[in-house]
């Protein structure tokens, strides 16, 4: 897995918890997915879908 860049995660927002970030995720326009960063002890929110699991998406 790539490592996230620090710039990045300095620039997003963050969030406590994953149930948190995905309250966060459903009102976007834009199917979002919840990570745990390996930079900081946060969530992020990432668009970035291709091989994940996006929840509330069928499987």
């Amino acid at each position: 897995m790539k490592r996230t860049r620090l710039s990045v995660c300095r620039r997003k927002a963050r969030f406590v918890s994953e149930a948190d970030a995905l309250v966060v995720a459903q009102t976007g326009r834009v199917p979002l997915r919840a990570y745990r960063c390996d930079r900081c002890p946060h969530f992020h929110l990432s668009s970035r879908t291709k091989g994940k699991r996006v929840p509330g998406s069928p499987t």
